[in-house]
């Protein structure tokens, strides 16, 4: 099982590419966890500093944009 983690305070930015994340954990027929999270303690931590960001099992692959799901979906297989 994969773990998805986005990383953001929640805003547009952050739940849009929440949305193209899910929707490319579906396209690619992976099972997979979905984490949300908004503390930016823990957020610095994991070495970002600007969001939105996404994390595939701990490592972080995208920063600071939101790609379609297509390009997340190369991401995560």
């Amino acid at each position: 099982m994969k773990k998805l983690q986005i990383l953001g305070t929640g805003c547009p930015k952050c739940k849009k590419l929440a949305e193209n994340t899910e929707a490319a954990a579906k396209a690619a027929g992976i099972e997979y966890e979905l984490e949300k999270v908004t503390d930016i303690n823990a957020i610095m931590k994991m070495g970002v500093m600007m969001t939105p960001a996404l994390a595939v099992d701990g490592e972080i692959k995208v920063v600071g944009k939101v790609p379609d799901p297509d390009a997340i979906k190369a991401m995560i297989q």
